[in-house]
């Protein structure tokens, strides 16, 4: 036990040094940067105007905001994310808090904790900034602690298996022999009879293209059909949304936990309000949410200035308008102990395993998708509920950011997955569906042991005839980096005029054929430049280019990829490009052609670089710029 409780406490202690960190940037940004600078940052929407208002699930008070300036341009909203309502026209108080429930276009729905709509809805200059998520940390400590004091129970056998390593009494619990779908591989079969059959911890490595989500589905359907009810978890809303809808497929009754994006109606049919709104009783809820906002408006109507009797019934209002609302609750409450116990797989983020309505549910089998995007900490929410453990995920591609160094160095950069996959059954998912043999075949040999087979039907896939690799090499061009002073990014303008030239030639050599093309770089301020530049070029209707850094591209793939590497300098600097996983992702996006631009003479000091640069010589996939003609 001292063993389990000194891991945990260094868990916190560096879960601690992260939060200090976020909250110091934050503080920092909001100190040094002006509103403007924030909008062009992507972190604020500055004007505003109100949309809508109004009293949604729970009865908490909702705003839907739009952005009036800035439109269409790129910014780090997304479903989940903490945010601050502020006015330049007065200052907001840090009560003015939100959760953002959905981002559409230029429009976002904040959830306000409160039991009142805020007053800053009414006034003039509004903007909207993201901030730190303290009380996720809280939760995650909260688990943490909780977690190391289990003691006599199943949580306890689990925690010590994952982190000493301790044996298991049984390590089968093989009670039924189901028949898996027979269009799954070899390798996704095994993973799926050693999930069903494996009593504590069972981990499904899944490279790309590999049908890992296939897989884990296949489980969970063969789960349910035995009568589990099953907690499918991953890191971010996006991938719970698409964890559901692959369910959803399988005839599965799915609920949906947690703030989520505002996706297809299908989809939002299986949330927790998707449900009630279907419910017989649901009217009763309505009914008496309506009776609540209309003395609510009623108690409105009183301004600001007023007397002590007017304050006494405008209190007297809100205080009945509240004890409507808590009837509706209370309704609310057993419809959704209704929907809970009913669903066969309950699927969430790694965060919203803790929701208060799954506080105190046990489930026989978590599975936790993209596990090795994850902190290990947010791991532990969903394992404190499970009697087995699925890990699943690639620890070969990105991992979590983590913002403070001393953090990252003293382990949190490390993954649960990272951590385990030397020491507890491990299935590799060995045939991808997605890149023909060329494009696999270098990932293949440095990540995967060349333990990795192309399907038959992507093996030779190209477009028309082209070459499915090329490394274009910049080096004795002189086309140095630029560094931009206020983001510390990195861009080339000679390399992405280059990078625009190929994908114009690309364009021509297809001639109309329909084609989806990803642009992706490892910094942001070449895909500014890069999304700049090719905004100006003209190509078929049916084409579709994409431009996006390496980071928001993983788990996307496209029929193209062009990638440009941007760094080119006289100390042969690279930066995180030494961060192998990053360009393992960036080159397993491609089905049919994998375009590469980078400086070799600042690249090839590095082995990992070296290797693939020797690799594409060897296989006649190697060019110079010299040989196109772009001044």
């Amino acid at each position: 036990m001292h063993d389990s409780q000194d891991y945990f406490n260094h868990l916190i202690k560096l879960l601690t040094l992260e939060k200090e960190e976020e909250i110091l940037q934050f503080e920092g940004l909001m100190k040094n940067t002006s509103v403007q600078q924030r909008v062009e940052m992507g972190i604020c929407w500055h004007p505003l105007k109100v949309v809508e208002t109004g009293f949604g699930f729970g009865d908490y008070p909702f705003a839907i905001l739009e952005r009036t300036r800035a439109k269409d341009s790129p910014h780090q909203f997304s479903s989940g994310k903490s945010a601050i309502l502020f006015s330049t026209d007065n200052q907001a108080p840090d009560a003015w808090k939100g959760i953002i429930q959905f981002v559409n276009g230029d429009q976002l729905k904040l959830i306000f904790f409160t039991d009142e709509e805020p007053e800053i809805l009414d006034w003039g200059k509004l903007g909207v900034v993201l901030m730190p998520d303290e009380n996720a940390y809280k939760e995650q400590e909260s688990i943490l602690k909780f977690v190391a004091n289990a003691r006599n129970c199943r949580l306890a056998d689990l925690r010590d298996i994952l982190i000493l390593n301790a044996e298991s009494e049984n390590t089968k619990s093989t009670h039924f022999n189901p028949e898996i779908n027979k269009s799954l591989n070899d390798s996704q079969k095994q993973a799926v009879q050693q999930i069903i059959d494996n009593k504590d911890v069972v981990m499904v490595h899944g490279p790309p293209g590999t049908g890992k989500t296939t897989t884990l589905i296949e489980a969970t359907r063969l789960l349910v059909n035995d009568g589990e009810q099953v907690l499918l978890t991953a890191p971010s809303n996006a991938a719970a949304d698409w964890l559901s809808i692959k369910c959803l497929e399988q005839g599965l009754k799915v609920l949906r936990m947690g703030n989520i994006a505002k996706i297809d109606e299908q989809l939002e049919k299986v949330t927790l309000e998707g449900h009630l709104r279907n419910h017989e009783n649901f009217q009763d809820i309505r009914k008496y949410r309506k009776q609540s906002a209309e003395l609510r408006r009623m108690a409105g109507k009183y301004k600001r200035q007023f007397g002590k009797a007017e304050r006494e019934q405008r209190k007297l209002i809100l205080q009945e308008a509240k004890s409507i609302g808590n009837e509706a609750r209370k309704i609310e409450e057993y419809l959704i102990t209704q929907c809970i116990d009913s669903a066969d797989v309950i699927t969430c983020t790694l965060m919203g395993a803790n929701h208060r309505l799954l506080q105190n549910r046990e489930f026989n089998t978590v599975i936790i998708d993209e596990s090795a995007q994850s902190p290990e900490p947010a791991c532990w929410v969903p394992i404190s509920k499970a009697n087995r453990v699925v890990l699943a995920g690639d620890p070969f591609q990105l991992p979590p950011t983590i913002k403070s160094e001393p953090a990252a160095k003293g382990g949190l950069s490390k993954t649960l997955m990272e951590k385990l996959l030397n020491n507890v059954p491990t299935n590799l998912l060995d045939i991808q569906y997605r890149m023909n043999k060329s494009i696999m075949e270098f990932s293949n040999k440095w990540f995967y042991g060349g333990n990795l087979k192309a399907d038959e039907r992507v093996l030779n896939w190209k477009l028309k005839e082209l070459k499915s690799l090329e490394f274009i090499d910049t080096a004795g061009r002189g086309w140095n980096e630029k560094l931009n002073p206020e983001t510390r990014s990195v861009s080339n303008p000679d390399e992405a005029n280059l990078l625009v030239f190929l994908l114009i030639k690309l364009l021509n050599e297809l001639n109309g054929m329909p084609v989806s093309i990803g642009v992706v770089s490892p910094y942001k301020e070449q895909t500014l430049l890069l999304n700049s530049l090719i905004s100006e070029i003209e190509y078929p209707e049916h084409t579709f280019i994409d431009i996006q850094t390496i980071d928001s591209f993983q788990g996307q793939e496209r029929d193209a990829i062009f990638v440009s590497l941007v760094r080119s300098n006289d100390d042969n600097e690279i930066g995180f490009l030494k961060d192998y996983r990053r360009m393992n992702v960036a080159m397993t996006r491609a089905r049919k052609k994998l375009c590469i631009i980078g400086d070799s003479a600042t690249l090839a000091n590095d082995p990992f670089y070296k290797a693939f640069v020797d690799h594409c010589e060897s296989n006649n996939a190697y060019h110079s710029a010299w040989e196109f003609d772009i001044d």
